[in-house]
């Protein structure tokens, strides 16, 4: 499928991830963009850089109201579905986090079938494999939800349902339909909302108020983190490909360390403060542990996607944004 002159939908479209999606999605010459967001996680103000453009179309929608999907659905050639509950506030509202991201992804792909949508872009996430075995993690791994907490199991659980309706219309109703699993994204217009990225947020601010950053343990837990260009790089390039019926990993397959994320926030803020470590966190966490190798072959394989930006890089190109960010909220002088 051609993005150019092609009409697109992103449910969850005032968000991290749907933001960046609509701004490749304009680069690659779209017709037109919807924004779907009910607003009850996502933020206007996340996409108010994209309002003025004639091409993008906000619409206030929820994924749980049926009726919604199939006015906005109508026409479109291609829906990326990424509207859903995270860990952390499913954890908080598990009855609305369930209804949205099981019911709500059910309506998306019947409305889909409904208004004959050419191919659904489904957001899942490595979560998926629980804490894996040791070794290359590829998308025929087991999935090991036995150490997760509750709200982690059930938020991979509910991804594990996206990827199978993903199939499942696929194969019946000849709908075009991907899943990618995302590791650990980050990036411009970083919300608090992201289990395992509410690290960078946290220790930044903590830096800014001139409180020493905290680690949690002895800080050689390790995250395989994935900027959000990455990410919605893959989306379209999922989007155009032929490939249906797959899941692919969304990673850098580089596995970064907590000590080394506050390395590079401190390096960065030109800061003195020493971290200080911590244990027995009451946050609610994913997967813990000091080996991550998620493998890419498949998806460089079958969509040719690669990640083209490094942690340092993907970092500072955050704390830039969150400088911009903040300076524009202070009051002139």
């Amino acid at each position: 499928m051609e993005i150019a002159k092609g009409k697109f939908v992103v449910t969850g479209g005032a968000s991290l991830i749907g933001s960046h999606v609509a701004e490749q999605l304009l680069a690659a010459g779209a017709r037109e963009v919807v924004l779907l967001d009910n607003y009850a996680l996502g933020n206007p103000d996340t996409v108010r850089h994209l309002s003025g453009n004639p091409r993008v179309k906000l619409v206030r929608g929820d994924i749980l109201r049926v009726s919604e999907l199939y006015d906005a659905f109508e026409g479109a050639d291609g829906v990326f579905a990424i509207a859903g509950f995270l860990t952390l506030p499913l954890s908080q509202n598990p009855s609305l986090g369930l209804a949205v991201n099981v019911d709500g992804q059910v309506n998306v792909f019947e409305a889909c079938r409904y208004r004959n949508v050419r191919k659904v872009v489904f957001s899942s996430s490595v979560a998926v494999y629980g804490d894996p075995a040791p070794g290359w993690v590829e998308e025929t791994a087991p999935s090991n939800l036995s150490t997760f907490q509750p709200a982690a199991a059930l938020y991979a659980c509910t991804k594990l349902i996206g990827e199978n309706l993903c199939k499942l219309y696929s194969a019946r109703h000849g709908l075009g339909a991907l899943a990618l699993r995302y590791s650990t994204v980050y990036g411009e217009r970083q919300h608090y909302r992201g289990v395992n990225a509410l690290y960078i947020m946290e220790n930044y601010d903590r830096i800014l108020r001139g409180e020493p950053p905290t680690i949690p343990d002895d800080g050689n837990e390790v995250h395989d983190y994935i900027h959000v260009a990455d990410v919605a790089r893959a989306n379209v390039m999922a989007m155009t490909s032929e490939v249906t019926g797959e899941s692919f990993n969304v990673a850098t397959g580089v596995a970064t360390s907590l000590n080394r994320i506050v390395e590079l926030l401190v390096e960065i803020t030109g800061s003195r403060l020493k971290p200080v470590y911590k244990s027995g966190s009451s946050h609610v966490r994913a997967s813990v542990t000091q080996q991550l190798d998620f493998s890419r072959a498949k998806i460089e394989k079958m969509l040719g996607w690669k990640p083209e930006v490094s942690i340092e890089e993907g970092i500072r190109r955050l704390i830039a944004w969150r400088e911009r960010e903040d300076a524009g909220r202070k009051p002139a002088a």
